[in-house]
């Protein structure tokens, strides 16, 4: 045992000693610009590095690393110096080193093969030797502290591959400690005007702040005394990124996000962290549905800890996460915190849970340019696992579908879905997958996927893999039938959203095909989805309506209640919309004046306005739509089906999910045909929500044709 340990203090000693001699080395290279340039690279991303914990060896291999991938240090002379066995790792830096996404490259868009082979071999690296891919993380967020000075569109580039890739990486490998620089850095670029109002916000709050944490601090201090437990508390940092998320997520200001003041309570085990839970209840009141136990259900890469917000000193909201120090360590370090590298050391199953994921990703596709999209689903992504009837269990992306279980089971068994069961009951295609769900597919004797499968609206599908699976089917079929069911597609989606002045090459122009044939093409294979022709006609009517989209819900004022319309040009006037037409955002309007009903707003190519506009021209006035962000405007549906029980609970419940407000119902029976024609008003904020609710009711079983009215 003495002897055991001997050995193992000399180990350690020796890599100590690599480090230094490292250092030598390279102090011992002829003083070039250049070379003082790499070097001073070299120790940087070591001092990132030695925060993690890493092996000597490592951080010593990483002060060779910047000279030996810019060519100023031969593989040669490193080899056959004194420092000769760090070669193997600093090559291996210098492979993973070379993954880099295009510097005008969008999410969304493929890869190249190249860069689809680079990525492959950082994620072999993470299965081989996860150190190596730690170390390129950090050199990732060197690179971004070093950006801030670097013109905007480098650091935009470098922000966008950082938020896609490295922080994404750093977020599943469970690396907080560089997970959350990374996300504040790529945010600063990306967002510089959003980044400086959030974090001048938190400075004119910091005195404040502090001696709030100050006073919880003691006061937990006392109360965690008395009931016997020995803590560590420390005023927890809050970062402007996750700020913003959670601003996002819940529509709301800063003045309602909770953890802005949050303190971190460390113990010694499990038994103590919900003992110091209840003190902390007992202090202060709690806030209901703010309390989540990561202990007992622990995240994806593993994190655990308990997270509560209570109303705490001068009735001011403050969270508080407690966690064990081992539980800490976790945290903070991820995989960094395992040492299954070391010689001797057995495998630990943490660990092993964390890279199992990653090794399906090795093995080519036929689609190196969706490798990205792939890794985004089976990498990043949280993860769902779903029972076959055979008890075999299928693991898919979060949000997954009863058909992309069927594409994971095998392509064919896909293509001739046509239904499914879960947990012995029928449920839609578009169900969202639970934990331990256990499902059973039903099939036909022909493959015949559905167009509607690849359009994310209707929520078919989840998984990248699933997508291409049917992409590739219809891209088989024939060229010419692409066409002619493109064309009526095209011509579908139109009629139904009764747009009838924008011609289809217009609409094809602008969506980036030579003419309105190779836009029905890519429609009939289903490489554009029906709802791309929405966004189109949005984007050609020259509307700033999509900014508006992007914006987060926000609790509407009075006013904006009062007033749910927006219409530029017509001041105070009292103004109607016509019956006839019914016009929504962004089409083309104009108001005619009638007598004692004030305004008249209708569809520019409305017929009833060009006749009052031909008759009585000095009557027309120049209007445009609003910028209301909380405007609704009515349309006029028509909807057929065959009637049966429980026809209008269902298309209630799809109106009252997608949150719109009915003005008026009519339905009419025809006892003959067994048919239902439905008349709707509704309320809607614009063309491209229009077009998802049509899809949402066509998808309502009987329901047989939905168009807007005329």
């Amino acid at each position: 045992m003495v002897t055991s340990e001997l050995e193992n203090l000399k180990k350690s000693s020796d890599e100590e000693r690599l480090v230094a001699a490292a250092r030598e080395f390279l102090d011992a290279l002829p003083e070039q610009e250049q070379i003082r340039q790499q070097r001073a690279e070299g120790r940087a991303i070591a001092d990132i590095v030695e925060g993690l914990g890493l092996s000597p060896d490592v951080i010593a291999a990483v002060h060779v690393y910047p000279l030996l991938r810019d060519d100023l240090l031969g593989s040669a002379k490193l080899e056959a110096s004194d420092i000769g066995e760090l070669a193997g790792i600093a090559h291996g830096l210098v492979q993973l080193g070379r993954f880099r996404l295009p510097p005008d490259w969008q999410p969304g868009e493929a890869l190249a093969v190249q860069q689809s082979e680079a990525l492959r071999k950082m994620l072999l690296a993470v299965v081989s030797d996860v150190r190596l891919v730690l170390v390129r993380i950090a050199e990732q967020l060197y690179r971004l502290r070093l950006a801030k000075k670097a013109p905007m569109d480098e650091q935009q580039a470098l922000a966008i591959e950082t938020r896609e890739i490295y922080a994404a990486l750093a977020n599943r490998l469970g690396v907080w400690r560089l997970k959350w620089e990374l996300e504040d850095l790529a945010f600063r670029y990306l967002e510089p005007v959003t980044y400086k109002q959030i974090a001048q916000s938190l400075n004119e709050k910091r005195t404040e702040r502090e001696s709030f944490i100050a006073t919880v601090k003691s006061q937990l201090l006392v109360e965690l005394a008395k009931a016997g437990l020995d803590a560590d508390i420390s005023g927890r940092p809050k970062h402007i990124y996750s700020i913003w998320r959670k601003m996002q997520r819940k529509g709301s200001g800063l003045e309602h996000i909770f953890d802005e003041r949050a303190v971190r309570v460390l113990v010694n085990d499990v038994r103590e962290c919900y003992a110091a839970l209840g003190v902390v209840h007992n202090l202060w009141s709690y806030l209901p549905g703010e309390f989540d136990d990561y202990i007992a259900n622990p995240k994806e890469n593993n994190y655990q800890s308990l997270h509560t917000a209570v109303i705490g000193p001068e009735g001011r909201t403050v969270e508080v996460q407690i966690r064990t120090h081992d539980m800490h360590r976790q945290a903070e370090l991820g995989v960094a915190a395992h040492w299954r590298y070391k010689e001797g050391s057995p495998p630990e199953a943490a660990f092993d849970q964390k890279i199992r994921f990653i090794r399906h990703i090795l093995e080519p596709s036929d689609r190196d340019d969706e490798l990205l999209d792939q890794i985004r689903d089976d990498v990043f992504e949280d993860r769902v696992y779903a029972v076959s009837p055979k008890g075999d269990v299928a693991e898919m992306p979060a949000g997954s579908t009863p058909l992309d279980f069927a594409y994971h089971v095998h392509t064919q068994v896909g293509h001739r879905c046509r239904g499914a069961k879960v947990n012995g009951r029928i449920v839609p295609l578009s169900y969202k997958v639970q934990n331990g769900d256990k499902i059973e597919i039903i099939t036909a004797s022909e493959a015949k996927p559905s167009r509607d499968w690849l359009n994310p609206q209707l929520g078919y599908l989840a998984a990248t893999r699933s997508r291409a699976k049917v992409r590739s089917w219809f891209r088989q079929q024939d060229k010419e039938q692409n066409r002619r069911q493109g064309r009526e597609m095209l011509e579908r989606e139109l009629a139904r959203l009764n747009v009838r002045d924008i011609p289809a090459n217009e609409i094809a122009k602008h969506l980036k095909f030579k003419d309105s044939a190779a836009l029905c093409t890519a429609l009939g294979a289903g490489d554009l989805s029906t709802a791309a022709i929405a966004t189109a006609l949005q984007n050609l009517r020259r509307d700033e309506y999509g900014e508006i989209l992007k914006k987060p819900r926000q609790r509407k004022s009075k006013a904006a209640q009062r007033n749910k319309t927006s219409i530029s040009g017509i001041g105070d006037l009292l103004s109607t919309f016509a019956r006839c037409c019914r016009p929504v955002p962004p089409e083309h309007i104009a108001g005619y004046i009638t007598q004692g009903r004030g305004v008249s707003i209708h569809r520019q190519d409305c017929g009833n306005f060009l006749r009052l506009n031909s008759r009585n021209p000095e009557r027309v006035i120049e209007i445009d739509w609003g910028n209301s962000e909380h405007a609704s405007y009515p349309a006029e549906l028509k909807l057929y089906a065959y009637d049966r029980q429980g026809l209008l609970r269902d298309i209630s419940s799809v109106l009252a999910d997608e949150k719109i407000s009915v003005l008026a119902m009519q339905t009419k029976s025809d006892k003959k045909r067994m048919q239902a024609i439905m008349e709707l008003s509704i309320e809607v904020p614009g063309l491209p929500a229009l077009s998802r609710i049509i899809s949402r009711l066509e998808q309502v079983p009987n329901v047989t044709s939905v168009r807007r009215r005329n």
